[in-house]
């Protein structure tokens, strides 16, 4: 299981590695770069799952989403 995703801002195209919660779903992330407000594209459980090199704990498990 992997804890930590590279999320990547739609607005600016920065880059930053987050660690991800395990029991808990991250539904908004401001990019520390411009201050944008990210929330998971429809369809996506998680900011992770959208934007980010990994999906979330749950997904990678299997379990599904963790909404």
């Amino acid at each position: 299981m992997q804890l930590t995703s590279v999320l990547t801002c739609p607005e600016c195209g920065a880059k930053s590695s987050e660690k991800m919660p395990e029991d808990a779903c991250q539904w908004f992330y401001e990019c520390k770069s411009c201050g944008a407000v990210l929330k998971p594209k429809p369809g996506d459980c998680c900011v992770f799952c959208s934007y980010g090199t990994v999906a979330c704990p749950p997904v990678q498990a299997g379990t599904g989403c963790c909404g």
